[in-house]
């Protein structure tokens, strides 16, 4: 299954995406994440090299994403499960679009965050989806 367009409309949001990888502890334990869904058709985030994440998905390659809407909406929901890569290439540029859409870059204090981000080594992470689900409540 793919994307649909309006599962892009979801996932193009400024919301957070929950991130679950397969080799993680039982039961597993998603962790929240700023993620891009590309025209391609894929989803990506990024991660520091020696996190946690890269040390699982290097026994395992699956991972997943759910990404819902925020309470005062109609509910609604998408996930993406799928086999994942990790890129050296194109990380920091995806933190400065990703930090561009979650903050605000005026404020001093998140452009320094950025700038702290930005100092140290990135990877960009690459969900291939297998599987899309979702949900939309049409009463």
């Amino acid at each position: 299954m793919s994307l649909t367009a309006q599962d892009l409309e979801l996932l193009r949001r400024p919301l957070h995406g929950f991130l679950t990888v397969a080799a993680g502890p039982l039961p597993p334990q998603p962790r929240p994440v700023w993620f891009e869904a590309t025209d391609e058709g894929t989803i990506q985030l990024f991660t520091p090299p020696d996190s946690v994440k890269i040390q699982r998905l290097s026994r395992d390659p699956r991972a997943s994403l759910v990404v819902a809407a925020p309470v005062d909406e109609r509910e609604r929901w998408v996930s993406v499960t799928g086999r994942t890569t990790v890129e050296a290439d194109g990380a920091h540029e995806l933190c400065r679009r990703l930090a561009a859409r979650y903050w605000d870059l005026d404020d001093p204090v998140r452009a320094a965050d950025l700038a702290g981000i930005l100092a140290e080594e990135q990877v960009r992470l690459v969900i291939h989806p297998q599987a899309v689900s979702r949900y939309l409540y049409e009463a």
